[in-house]
């Protein structure tokens, strides 16, 4: 299996090479190796439990690898602990539970880690949250309490609060997931339209036409392992694998 090439010759964004996490006697990881450029939006699919969210996880730091290494501008995160904060700035994450604060405002929710972890003033922060919250349709809410929104209201909040820290990726730990039916819809648009902006992302989805309409690459997964990294077409018409090909059989009927 081999990882699609960078066409644009840039150095990539984020570097994963022979990546490994197991935890306990369970290798859930098992020598990962790709790479992120600058545009791209990867979309990670793959059966429950296959490894993808822990590999996220992993990215962000959220999670200590067990192996390998991590390669951010070139240098390895996994050797530079002290400066983990300031990576997770660069490197934001939107989770499936929103993971908001309760106690704070769509607004506070929003300004904290711009203040807090970049250390800019208040009106700046100000000034960037209600840039994104405008972008993602929630500025009218900005004064309410996470309790009072729907999840899909909780977790354009969530996008917003990410976006605010101005990041050079975004990864997407499974975010519809947690959401009713009616409300997935609201949160993939906001999401198609970053990605048609530019930004680069890294989405582990359920959400095969997504996946298929959206992503510039898809990484199948399965056993903590890379079965098959490749565009979209190639991945949803004509898979190169067996076991991507018997994963999407029933998408691809429909």
């Amino acid at each position: 299996m081999e990882a699609i090439e960078n066409v644009n010759g840039n150095s990539p964004i984020l570097e994963i090479n022979h990546l490994g996490k197991t935890f306990g006697n369970n290798e859930v990881l098992k020598d990962i190796d790709f790479k992120i450029n600058q545009g791209d939006v990867v979309c990670i699919i793959g059966a429950s439990g296959s490894g993808k969210s822990t590999l996220l996880r992993c990215i962000n730091m959220l999670e200590t690898p067990t192996s390998g290494e991590i390669l951010h501008d070139k240098e390895n995160i996994l050797s530079k602990r002290k400066e983990i904060t300031s990576y997770r700035a660069k490197v934001g994450m939107v989770f499936q539970q929103f993971n908001l604060f309760s106690n704070m405002t769509v607004l506070d929710n929003c300004m904290i880690g711009v203040t807090k972890v970049l250390k800019k003033d208040k009106d700046y922060a100000n000034n960037i949250a209600m840039k994104y919250l405008k972008k993602v349709g929630m500025a009218p809410y900005i004064n309410a309490k996470p309790h009072q929104l729907s999840g899909g209201q909780k977790q354009r909040v969530a996008i917003a609060r990410a976006l605010a820290m101005e990041p050079e990726v975004l990864l997407f730990d499974e975010p519809t997931s947690a959401l009713d039916p009616e409300m997935v819809g609201e949160v993939l648009a906001v999401m198609r339209e970053l990605a048609s902006e530019g930004m680069t992302m890294i989405i582990v989805t359920h959400e095969m036409a997504f996946a298929r309409d959206v992503s510039t690459r898809t990484v199948f997964m399965e056993k903590g392992v890379i079965v098959e990294d490749d565009t979209p077409k190639v991945i949803f018409n004509n898979p190169k694998n067996k076991r991507t090909r018997e994963f999407l059989s029933r998408f691809m009927d429909n």
